[in-house]
């Protein structure tokens, strides 16, 4: 195995966290596909550090919870009693994004159950400074991570989409389109809050940008992880990335910047820093 220069990381990072996938970035590059994927897996894992270190002491007013679906190797439907479910099938982007600053405060990987849901609500408790107004759709561990976690010490609202049918009907396949949404229950269950700020857009806007940013979130394509390991490591460095590295287009600045974090904006290289870390 040889070793990469510093401008061919940059380079394969760079294309990564643009959306390239891995065969596309071996094209652009000339690096083969596995020192891809291993440079992933080492930066990304120092992404994940990074993310830890710094995402503290957050100044919090409004959060937003939701999730995102991706599996790895197979679907669900397609596992078999060789196949590991921890590992292979249907896995969930558990996200809290910062409503005002659009940081990205706490994100985890895991099946769609109270055991993942509860891991992000108590990560993300731990990494703010004061009480927040949150906001996450109806699933019910949701409700039960909150009340365990925070108790009372918070303002906890849900708001539930009701879906009708799937628009385009008419002019092409319909499943090709999302279901039209045809009524939006906002519901409070604990402390007060603020029902003009009972929102879950900008969390479902990031679950948008990570399917653009990341090739193994695009739909209806074979493009897909085939590791664990893998997923956690590209969405780590997503986090990283986007909270970091990228401008915000409304903020001109980076969410980190405008929570605070830091004072100016991460290099690609920082990122790599932190993969060595």
């Amino acid at each position: 195995m040889y070793e990469l220069w510093t401008s061919q990381k940059i380079a394969v990072i760079s294309a990564l966290v643009e959306g390239n996938s891995i065969r596309s970035t071996h094209r652009m590059t000339g690096v083969h596909r596995d020192t891809i994927a291993r440079l992933l897996v080492e930066v990304g894992e120092g992404c994940a550090r990074l993310l830890d270190d710094k995402i503290r002491r957050v100044p919090a007013k409004r959060i937003e919870v939701d999730e995102i679906w991706t599996y790895v190797f197979k679907k669900e439907r397609r596992l078999t009693e060789e196949d590991d479910p921890a590992e292979r099938g249907d896995q969930y982007v558990f996200v809290a994004i910062e409503a005002d600053s659009k940081l990205v405060i706490s994100h985890c990987i895991g099946k769609r159950d109270s055991r993942t849901a509860l891991t992000l609500i108590d990560d993300m408790a731990s990494r703010i400074t004061q009480r927040v107004q949150l906001t996450t759709d109806g699933f019910r561990p949701y409700l039960e991570s909150v009340e365990r976690v925070f108790g009372a010490d918070v303002d906890y609202a849900t708001l539930v989409k009701a879906y009708g049918t799937q628009r385009g009907e008419g002019e092409g396949p319909a499943w090709y389109g999302p279901a039209e949404v045809v009524e939006v229950t906002p519901k409070t269950i604990t402390g007060e809050p603020n029902p003009a700020l009972i929102s879950t857009s900008y969390v479902e806007c990031q679950n948008l940008t990570m399917r653009m940013m990341m090739r193994r979130f695009t739909r209806l394509t074979n493009a897909f992880s085939k590791k664990l390991a893998n997923l956690r490591a590209a969405v780590a460095l997503y986090f990283a990335h986007y909270n970091f590295v990228r401008v915000h287009q409304t903020l001109r600045v980076t969410p980190a910047m405008e929570a605070g974090i830091t004072d100016h904006v991460s290099e690609i290289g920082e990122l790599l820093q932190a993969g060595r870390g």
